[in-house]
């Protein structure tokens, strides 16, 4: 890896926006490192992506420079580091609801938890080229952990999760949560909700980070202290262009 790594800009604070990618095909990754986002997010939870086509993902993401996260559920080692072990720049877990959930994400995604697997054949450590102690090394420093907060009982553990060492981001998915909460989405009890994950953090010195269906709604919550937003998807992306270019269109 080349530049500052994803990891190093989040943890200083930078402020970075990706997308969810939801289509199972590289050429759709080729084209958001194309369009310079910051990052994106292979959705293995809610869209038909598998191992073989999160390694074409994978390998697109490279060759175009652009980190590339995964979200799935579960915190088994088992599909969290053959994912690293593809080149992919982190993870993204859903419904982390106490400290020792993200402590299992995390000691499937770091060598030095001492449980992972460790081997630089595959892609991340550049098919052998890189020695075993250096490949080690920057998997550990570049690899990104994301814990997404979206159940209620998480708010009152929002400090022992954040606590977590090796946790880059608490990663609120406003959907679930409101659903968790039981009230409107948006809603001023949601917004409130976020800003508890947001003060968390802050406590922590971690990041938040924040789904937002629309760019304008990136200043506002940056105000409020988040620096790490997915917007919108490529599916949505494609939607927003394809029905602005109709209403081009001559009656």
């Amino acid at each position: 890896m080349t530049g500052t790594s994803l990891r190093a800009r989040i943890r200083a604070g930078e402020t970075v926006v990706g997308t969810f990618v939801k289509t199972p095909a590289p050429h759709v990754v080729e084209i958001l490192g194309l369009a310079g986002l910051d990052f994106a997010v292979a959705d293995q939870e809610h869209a038909p992506i598998g191992l073989a086509q999160m390694d074409m993902l994978a390998m697109a993401a490279r060759a175009s420079g652009l980190p590339l996260l995964s979200r799935r559920w579960g915190a088994r080692p088992d599909w969290i580091a053959p994912l690293l072990d593809l080149g992919c720049a982190g993870v993204m877990v859903p419904h982390v609801a106490d400290r020792a959930t993200a402590e299992a994400v995390c000691a499937a995604a770091k060598f030095d938890r001492g449980s992972r697997g460790i081997s630089p054949s595959p892609r991340a450590g550049g098919y052998g080229s890189l020695g075993l102690l250096d490949y080690r090394r920057r998997c550990d420093e570049d690899s990104v952990v994301m814990v997404q907060i979206e159940d209620a009982p998480a708010l009152n553990r929002l400090d022992d999760i954040a606590a977590c060492r090796d946790v880059d981001v608490l990663f609120v998915g406003p959907a679930d949560l409101s659903q968790s909460l039981r009230v409107g989405f948006p809603s001023p009890e949601l917004d409130a909700a976020i800003l508890r994950v947001t003060q968390a953090a802050r406590r922590a010195r971690v990041a938040t980070g924040l789904f937002v269906g629309d760019e304008t709604q990136i200043p506002v919550w940056q105000e409020r202290g988040v620096t790490v937003f997915v917007c919108g998807s490529d599916q949505s992306l494609l939607m927003k262009g394809a029905r602005r270019l109709m209403t081009t269109r001559q009656a």
